[in-house]
């Protein structure tokens, strides 16, 4: 059958895929380049079934905000060579489906974007990339009283977004520094009144049993491990208790109290997007 190459260049410049599998499609399909269209998403779905199980390392994880502050959206794209994870397309993608997440107000496989959902891009990507890619993490936050702080590190593998909130004339600027601090030093709490009760006793117990090893009568490594988790456990996981990024002798509260300047600065949450990342 004689497929005019005006119908291939459309198809191509549709879906993005080869211009040979373009060409087949049309000729399976009979030139109904509808069909072929749909000829060419089953191939696709079929083609990221069979990547499906390949082992996804690299990526892009990415936050956007909205123009009021008010709005986020998140996501966390694997695939398998930092080779593609570097390459424009991909990028394109994944900006692609950030901001399609944003204006939909939602996020996940199923939200839609420039009419195909986000399951269907990354499907239509596995056609053309030809490697396994994956939606890790999706989030989309929506702040209160305050605004959210987004920060993308240079590395494109991890980003943090930061909801804060007060009296404050300077909210997003320190909300941006405290997005730096959590993807910076990867605290894995905000406060120490939300670290789990039996996190602290065993961490309690390890010191303890680290200063009798040392020679300490019992009483004494007891107090000698509530000292340590007071200095050194809290100031490595607890995000308020860090030591601040851009000046290791204040803290991460020091430095929001100092930065608020006579008015009020809370951080309320954050969400940190780590490629490679198990996540529960």
């Amino acid at each position: 059958m004689d497929i005019k190459a005006a119908d291939v260049k459309k198809l191509r410049d549709e879906t993005d895929a080869p211009i040979m599998e373009c060409k087949n499609a049309l000729v399976e399909a009979e030139g109904d380049i509808e069909k072929a269209r749909q000829i060419l998403r089953e191939k696709g779905k079929a083609a990221a079934a069979k990547r499906a199980d390949r082992n996804t390392s690299e990526g892009i994880a990415r936050f956007v905000v909205s123009a009021d502050g008010k709005t986020a959206a998140g996501l966390v794209v694997e695939c398998e060579t930092d080779f593609v994870a570097r390459n424009e397309d991909f990028k394109a993608l994944v900006a692609k489906l950030a901001d399609g997440m944003l204006a939909a107000g939602s996020a996940s496989a199923e939200t839609v974007v420039d009419g195909q959902t986000v399951a269907d891009h990354l499907t239509a990507a596995v056609t053309t990339i030809r490697e396994n890619i994956q939606l890790k993490r999706a989030e989309f936050l929506t702040a209160g009283d305050g605004i959210i702080a987004i920060y993308n590190h240079h590395d494109g593998k991890k980003a943090s977004a930061v909801e804060v909130k007060g009296t404050a004339g300077n909210l997003q600027p320190v909300g941006a520094q405290v997005a730096i601090q959590t993807v910076a030093f990867q605290a894995k709490y905000l406060t120490k009144e939300d670290v789990p009760a039996d996190i602290i006793n065993a961490e309690i117990e390890i010191e303890k049993q680290r200063a009798m090893n040392d020679g300490k009568n019992e009483q004494m490594a007891e107090n000698i491990a509530k000292g340590r988790v007071n200095k050194e456990f809290y100031q490595r996981d607890v995000l308020l208790e860090q030591p601040f990024y851009l000046d290791g002798k204040k803290t991460t509260t020091t430095y929001i109290n100092e930065e608020a300047q006579g008015g009020s600065i809370e951080v309320v949450r954050y969400i940190r997007l780590v490629v490679g990342e198990v996540t529960a």
